[in-house]
């Protein structure tokens, strides 16, 4: 064992030592750490100045109660958090998310590898995250709006335009965005900065809605092109039904490709003739129903109640992910590759068990990681930043142009970079030297504080 194998290992170890219930950080950290290795073995500095022991602690581990009052005027409480991470490259950047199973491990992952994701898009931004257990599901627009006001009068103590910016996530979309805003600017002022995935009506970013799951799409629509092909006549199984899936399946469509499946938390839906996205976003972000209404109202449509889409035997070109973290283990990568499936790319965080992952690059499927191929939304949510900061609005052609570049330039980062370490499309180890070489020399050059 090599002395950098040894360094990296004995890092491990501690993490593993004193976050021993974090299994969701503690898989982030155990997919990362060997995976820079070979980039350790050519920068001795990086070992010598022990980066990888801060680069895993975070700056500022935020956790606060947030109490509000349900429409029967019963109090309720829920747990607050903010993990701001990483700000070498700029103010820490990332999304909140509403969701029951919000935990310290969950948040720790997420803004860990926002660390990287933030890094690979070449601009300005740190890596952080922050959330709550409170879930919104079966909440009254009113109940929301008095827990967000809570939620923001703890977290406005530590944000800023300058400081700390957060984004919407699972659970926090333009409503919540919007009540979050508004108790920010009467607790401290008018600051169009300081969150992003705002409204359009108060200076949000045309096109950030479309762009995670838009850039998913570009990023491997720049892998095909550099095999020579293109989406034409290809067939992909999707994930999830909510803004990610929504905006993957729509652009697959505008290039070529049919995407058969979505799915939510119930169960999923199979649509050989393709989905229709007029469909789903009717029942998705209009009527907020489930995907059982979408089999009702579409003949072609079967669902399958209680299952997941990964367990399903239908043939296909391409898979995205889009659900939540952990929703492709071993057994159903070996579906995927029954299924013929080629490229699978992540629209969620860390949908795949290190297990799935591995097994995928191993058995020569493409395999595109969450924090290259769904950083388009953290890319135009800093680019919404931008437009914040010049008092201005793009127009949506040009963002979505920026965003296809920006996605085409972390593609080739995670393959130039893969290629220079002798592991030809293995995207996973591109993405995690390419993000970190970028952070680690901004953190060596500040003085490692």
């Amino acid at each position: 064992m090599s002395k950098v194998t040894e360094y990296v290992t004995s890092i491990q170890n501690k993490i593993h030592s004193n976050d021993p219930n974090q299994v969701e950080f503690l898989q982030a950290i155990d997919e990362f750490l060997p995976s820079v290795i070979p980039f350790l073995e050519e920068h001795p500095e990086y070992v010598e100045s022990d980066i990888l022991s801060l680069i895993t602690e975070p700056e500022r581990l935020i956790q606060f109660r947030v109490p509000w009052q349900d429409d029967k005027g019963k109090w309720q409480v829920n747990r607050g958090y903010r993990i701001q991470f990483n700000s070498a490259m700029g103010p820490y950047k990332g999304g909140l998310r509403f969701h029951p199973s919000v935990n310290l491990s969950i948040l720790k992952f997420l803004a860990f590898e926002q660390i990287f994701k933030n890094s690979l898009t070449g601009l300005p931004i740190g890596g952080g995250k922050g959330g709550s257990d409170f879930d919104p599901k079966g909440k009254s627009d009113a109940e929301i709006m008095r827990f967000c006001q809570s939620f923001m009068t703890e977290l406005s103590k530590h944000i800023g335009p300058d400081t700390d910016v957060p984004a919407g996530d699972i659970g926090v979309g333009g409503r919540e965005i919007g009540y979050l805003f508004g108790a920010y600017k009467r607790l401290k002022q008018y600051d169009a900065g300081v969150l992003t995935g705002k409204p359009l009506d108060f200076w949000g970013s045309k096109g950030r809605t479309e762009a995670t799951g838009y850039g998913a799409v570009y990023f491997v629509k720049h892998l095909l092109a550099d095999l020579d092909q293109d989406f034409q006549g290809k067939k992909a199984i999707v994930s999830g039904s909510g803004n990610v899936a929504i905006y993957a399946i729509e652009k697959l469509e505008q290039l070529g490709a049919k995407a058969i499946t979505a799915s939510d938390s119930s169960g999923f839906v199979y649509d050989p003739e393709g989905i229709d996205v007029a469909l789903l976003k009717d029942i998705k972000e209009v009527r907020r129903e489930r995907l059982t209404a979408y089999a009702v109202e579409r003949p072609s449509a079967q669902y399958f109640d209680g299952d997941s889409v990964w367990n399903f035997k239908v043939e296909a070109d391409l898979a995205f992910p889009c659900a939540t973290q952990n929703e492709i283990n071993i057994d159903q990568a070996k579906i995927l590759a029954d299924n013929g499936v080629k490229v699978v790319a992540e629209g969620a965080n860390m949908p795949s068990t290190l297990e799935a992952a591995e097994y995928f690059i191993e058995n020569g499927i493409f395999y595109c990681p969450g924090k290259a191929a769904n950083a388009g939304g953290v890319a135009v949510s800093a680019l919404e930043m931008s437009q914040n900061s010049q008092r201005l609005q793009w127009e949506k052609d040009q963002v979505d142009s920026m965003l296809d570049n920006i996605m085409k330039n972390i593609f080739e980062a995670c393959r130039d970079t893969a290629n220079a370490h002798g592991a030809e499309n293995n995207f996973m180890l591109g993405a995690n030297i390419a993000g970190f070489e970028r952070v680690a020399k901004a953190m060596l050059a500040q003085g490692l504080v």
